[in-house]
């Protein structure tokens, strides 16, 4: 059997990126949502901007804003610390590419109920 791959290019649609980045930040501890993006309508227009994430790349690397919220009661800098690291890991796990700087903006903290409800 050969295991030479054929040649060719592999395309990741931004799409996959942002959700590979929400994922991974959603999976933190400590964070609840993604935070919508300011911008209005500018933001309908560029590419790579969705609720919470907006990624720009520049060959085979991937810089991010991460918009997050996080639960009150949470060291918020071991938090985003966190979500950086497991946004890089994600990235270059699961789709092959170089990280560059992964900003992280926290937008808000909610009070969250014991119970599970918010």
């Amino acid at each position: 059997m050969d295991t030479t791959p054929a040649p060719g290019k592999t395309f990741v649609a931004p799409g996959v990126l942002i959700t590979v980045a929400k994922l991974a930040a959603l999976s933190v501890p400590g964070v609840l949502r993604m935070s919508p993006i300011a911008g209005g309508v500018n933001r309908l227009f560029r590419r790579g901007w969705a609720e919470g994430v907006r990624l720009e790349t520049e060959g085979e690397t991937v810089s991010a804003d991460l918009f997050i919220v996080v639960a009150q009661g949470g060291n918020v800098q071991e938090i985003a610390r966190e979500v950086q690291r497991e946004v890089a890991r994600a990235i270059r796990e699961m789709i092959g590419l170089e990280v560059g700087r992964l900003d992280v903006h926290l937008e808000d903290i909610e009070a969250t109920d014991p119970k599970g409800g918010a």
